[in-house]
């Protein structure tokens, strides 16, 4: 993106990496932006805000009402009128409004106006960032569709060392370029894609059923990093405790393999790109009780048969132009498997998940996947948190798509 004559508004907290922001906005003003400042009351025990209007040549804003004639600093003009959104640093309290839409100041109030992309650059201690109220509402950000730059490693305000470091200003601005180039390429513009997602669950009876440990997380987050990619995304998903808002993406809710099955059966055939990651059962019970099955016997022996492979039976029905990329969970024979699995379901693409890896598979943040193709060619991604892994590898499949 080029900054020049963009209009981008610096949302700033009461963190003690203001100071970076400060550098943040000449770099950016330096570039031609047109960068109005708001603040929370807590950023001003910080930093004066004269001096952020001494570098944007605007007043920096911080109140609903200005003290002086009580005049209306509009968010909604304001959220309206920007190209972009940036918040940094950006403190847990004010994450926690924002993924709740709790607009008791103007920062928050304005981000719930803005129909621009919105970037956030979290500055906190190691134990807050990885507090599971920090991680929750960092995802609920991020299933509305705000990009999260991740925070660095090293020395703290506390005095510890460790992640929850906001990044360095001339790395924001550069991902900022980057964001904006990438969005305004958009590679997959008008294309669609189904995405699965989560797990099944099979009924044994009204009470039990068969289920694994698939949170949905990774296929969450490669729904939502296609539709930012521009893709009209259907995400079939089993159930899960997770949500997504993106504009881009429309979500099916299922419960069973069958379900899941004639979901995706019923609009594969519109879909420019298919991404099977659902942790799909591959039992269900021969027969479901239609009451539940008391304690009584020492054994319970629940007779089994085979769900239908979603992956292989829509991938053999492939049609010229689609491309269908599956997921293989391995325990061992990794590469075996997933190649087999690669020529057996007639995909284009097989994203391996290994157990041994720790930090990798079901119920993490994170994920370290390996994709194979049909030519043979073998990529580590490496340990990442899962909405990186999403990212890349969509713009992976993007780059085989478009060298096809």
């Amino acid at each position: 993106m080029d900054l020049a004559g963009k209009k981008i508004i610096l949302g700033v907290t009461g963190s003690i990496a203001v100071y970076k922001a400060v550098h943040l906005l000449r770099l950016m003003v330096r570039e031609g932006a047109d960068v109005q400042v708001v603040m929370t009351p807590a950023a001003l025990q910080f930093v004066a805000p004269v001096t952020f209007s001494a570098i944007s040549g605007k007043p920096a804003l911080s109140e609903f009402f200005r003290a002086e004639g009580g005049d209306w600093n509009s968010h909604v003009e304001m959220g309206i009128a920007a190209d972009l959104m940036l918040v940094a640093p950006v403190t847990a309290t004010t994450l926690g409004k924002m993924a709740h839409g709790i607009a008791d100041n103007l920062l928050v109030a304005t981000y719930l106006s803005a129909r621009c992309p919105v970037i956030l650059a979290p500055a906190m201690d190691t134990d807050m960032y990885l507090h599971p109220s920090t991680r929750e509402n960092v995802r609920i950000l991020t299933g509305y569709g705000n990009h999260i730059l991740e925070p660095a490693e090293g020395a703290l305000a506390s005095g510890l060392e460790g992640r929850g470091r906001m990044q360095e200003p001339e790395e924001i601005v550069r991902h900022i370029m980057e964001f904006g180039e990438a969005s305004s390429k958009k590679k997959l513009l008008n294309k669609k894609v189904l995405v699965t997602a989560g797990p099944t669950h099979e009924s044994i009876d009204p009470v039990r059923y068969i289920g694994n440990h698939s949170t949905g997380r990774m296929g969450y987050a490669l729904a939502g990093a296609f539709a930012s990619a521009g893709a009209e995304v259907i995400l079939v998903s089993g159930p899960v405790a997770l949500e997504i808002r993106h504009p881009g993406v429309s979500l099916i809710r299922v419960t069973s393999a069958a379900e899941m099955y004639d979901a995706c059966r019923e609009v594969i055939g519109e879909m420019d790109v298919a991404v099977f990651n659902a942790a799909v059962s591959d039992y269900t019970p021969a027969e479901r009780s239609p009451s539940k099955v008391k304690r009584g016997e020492e054994e319970w022996n629940i007779r089994l048969r085979p769900t239908v492979d979603i992956a292989a039976s829509l991938g053999n029905q492939k049609k010229e132009g689609q491309f269908f990329a599956g997921f293989a969970l391995e325990t061992d024979d990794e590469m075996k498997h997933a190649a087999e699995k690669l020529r057996r379901k007639n995909m284009d693409l097989i994203v391996l998940n290994s157990l041994r890896h720790e930090g990798a598979g079901f119920g993490t943040e994170t994920n370290r996947v390996t994709t194979i193709d049909r030519a043979g060619n073998v990529i580590d991604f490496g340990l990442k948190p899962k909405q990186q892994v999403a990212a890349d590898l969509v713009e992976h499949i993007t780059k085989m798509i478009d060298d096809a």
